[in-house]
């Protein structure tokens, strides 16, 4: 068979996600990056281009050209799938075009900058029946996996209490000079959206928190924190939630807890038992119970790890995964829905849950600038 044609619009120079989007899709094989729009310098796009071994034919000096050439190619050469990897403002944009003239796509978190654009690519998407995926990327890790099927099956019990954080200090250092905090776009509204810290890292513990509990939040309270009047977003917050299962729980996200890099916690606790998790040691899960010591579940063991978990597991047991083969495995379960393969659920994230994150950021602004009160999650 094959394999898929992909486009990529940003992610060019020494772009992180550029990085982890690029090694992600060639991990299983399954694609093959053709063409796109690297870099908004024509030059400097042609240039990364011939870097990393694309055919200088199909970069383009635009979005707009892209579109516009790839779409009139035969169904089987052109594009099959593009990967978003621009700034938040630039999502939604991108998205609806490439809906409506028949790519599927791999978006970026926040989907949008608002909710409403964010029901648009969903009714779009509903209508051509393309597939979508957006990359909250700390789903694809294999012991997150485990952690959702031991609660799907009751290892844990009624969950009662959630507590999920996800700390950085990388804004610190700026955030206390008005000159240089006015030069990061996450900052600013017209390219972020209404907030960073919740929009950016904030959504993905939210996204968490639903897919290993297989519960949606139904209300939340905001506490959000700008530090300097003049600046216009939120760099740190704490959100008490209520979820459909009758849990409640404390979903808290910083960008200037100083010192930390990337670090995500998740803390489930049932009526059996609890799982935790940390994404700076991803390959440890942790089961407690009060009536016996504390059990270590590691990936890669087939004497006791979950179906899905192994589908997402590439190395033997006590080899190392990490944050690129959490985004393979995104990329993977996007190629089985694109050739029609069978898929474990939840192997992807998908447009409806690009909505609900968008649906979050509002309801935690909503909240906040309410005077920090509850709001309800009904998607209206």
């Amino acid at each position: 068979m094959s394999k898929i044609r992909l486009g990529v619009l940003g992610g060019g120079g020494d772009s992180l996600i550029g990085v982890l989007h690029r090694v992600a899709s060639y991990m299983y094989d399954y694609y093959e990056i053709v063409g796109g729009v690297f870099n908004p310098d024509y030059e400097e796009n042609v240039k990364f281009a011939k870097k990393i071994g694309v055919n200088t034919d199909r970069v383009y000096k635009d979005f707009d050209e892209f579109v516009a050439v790839e779409s009139a190619k035969p169904e089987d050469e052109r594009v099959e799938v593009v990967s978003v990897l621009t700034p938040n403002f630039l999502h939604y944009p991108m998205a609806k075009k490439l809906l409506e003239h028949g790519f599927n796509v791999i978006c970026e978190k926040p989907l949008t900058t608002s909710l409403e654009e964010a029901k648009t690519l969903q009714e779009i998407q509903k209508k051509n029946k393309a597939v979508f995926a957006v990359t909250y990327t700390y789903t694809g890790y294999p012991m997150v996996r485990e952690m959702k099927e031991m609660i799907a099956k009751g290892v844990i019990g009624d969950i009662h209490k959630v507590d999920l954080q996800y700390y950085q200090g990388w804004i610190n250092p700026v955030i206390h000079d008005k000159e240089k905090r006015s030069q990061v776009w996450r900052l600013d509204p017209k390219k972020a959206g209404i907030s960073s810290c919740i929009g950016d890292i904030g959504t993905h513990i939210f996204n968490m928190v639903e897919y290993v509990t297989g519960s949606e939040v139904s209300e939340l309270l905001s506490d959000l924190n700008t530090l300097y009047e003049d600046n216009p977003l939120d760099i740190d917050g704490s959100v008490l939630i209520r979820m459909d299962n009758k849990a409640k729980g404390i979903l808290r996200a910083s960008q200037i807890a100083t010192g930390d890099e990337n670090n995500i916690t998740v803390a489930i606790f049932g009526r059996n038992g609890a799982l935790k998790w940390e994404q700076e040691n991803p390959n440890y899960l942790y089961l407690l119970k009060d009536d016996e010591p504390r059990r270590l579940i590691k990936p890669g063991n087939a004497s006791y790890n979950t179906e899905v978990s192994l589908d997402g597991t590439k190395l033997p047991a006590g080899h190392p995964e990490g944050i690129f083969d959490a985004m393979g495995n995104i990329y993977r379960g996007v190629a089985k829905a694109l050739r029609g393969e069978n898929s474990y659920n939840g192997e992807f994230p998908t447009l409806y849950e690009g909505v609900r994150g968008m649906l979050f950021i509002e309801k935690t602004v909503e909240s906040n600038q309410n005077g920090n009160v509850w709001v309800s999650m009904e998607n209206q």
